[in-house]
């Protein structure tokens, strides 16, 4: 499963952000606060409070035309973040959402150096038990047939949720339509081997700061990264905790001048 993003359809009112955060029992604002546009002054990121956020670029192209932009976790169909996960964490589920385990984590963040839309968060501010924070694609919501959240409160249907091959064949026509309203590219139907999140647009993604990507899965470059931090990292451990076991047995052992 999937969810289509139309931005030329999204007017920025930012509803997905607060449904979100109520799904997830995150700290919340009143809805009509979300009415205030002076947070667009800023490109936001989703961090540990906020899984999704809604940005407006301008288009450098149009003087005075903008483009609001929702941005998630974008559920790769073969994720980087599982991919360099070495307890298992995080994993990919038959109905397409990358979700996390916070009883196997062991907080390496190596995740969040793989991704290459820069999604997964820390809780840095909890001393104990700190998790990795994540847009999970509603994950629970779904089990019962229900929907995102985001998707489910969208007052104009910029959200499209179903089967991905469904979305990219809608996104396709829309853009065979309509070529005067979108630029012929559906980003996620090929990059990084595919996202079950997928985008519309009528200008460059490039103007609303998506990364330029491969259609190459980022795990084969995650995993290079991953066997190479083990190559390099494991031997200077391994000769550390040697070191740490002498200066023990050292400290423990009787000197000779305390046995005469």
């Amino acid at each position: 499963m999937g969810v289509l993003v139309d931005t030329t359809v999204c007017i920025g009112c930012r509803t997905c952000e607060w449904a979100c955060k109520k799904a997830h029992a995150l700290p919340t604002l009143p809805l009509d606060t979300y009415e205030d546009k002076s947070v667009f002054d800023i490109q936001r990121r989703p961090d540990d409070t906020a899984l999704t956020v809604v940005n407006r670029y301008a288009d450098p192209a149009r003087p005075g035309v903008t483009h609001p932009v929702k941005v998630q976790c974008m559920h790769c169909a073969r994720p980087a973040c599982v991919s360099a996960c070495i307890v298992g964490a995080l994993s990919k589920q038959e109905n397409g959402a990358v979700i996390w385990d916070t009883g196997k984590c062991i907080g390496c963040r190596y995740c969040m150096v793989a991704c290459p839309f820069q999604i997964p968060a820390f809780e840095y501010h909890k001393a104990l038990q700190p998790r990795i924070m994540k847009c999970d694609f509603c994950f629970e919501q779904r089990k019962n047939s229900g929907l995102p959240a985001c998707v489910k409160i969208c007052p104009v249907e910029a959200l499209t949720y179903g089967p991905r091959e469904d979305l990219v064949s809608i996104a396709r026509s829309r853009v065979r339509r309509f070529p005067e309203r979108y630029v012929n590219h559906v980003f996620g139907e090929y990059e990084v081997g595919g996202t079950d999140w997928l985008y519309l647009a009528n200008t460059d993604f490039a103007n609303m700061q998506f990364p330029k990507l491969g259609q190459k899965p980022a795990p084969g470059v995650s995993e290079s990264i991953q066997h190479g931090i083990f190559a390099y990292f494991v031997p200077p451990v391994s000769l550390y905790a040697l070191l740490g076991v002498l200066m023990w047995i050292s400290r423990n052992h009787p000197h000779d001048d305390e046995r005469h």
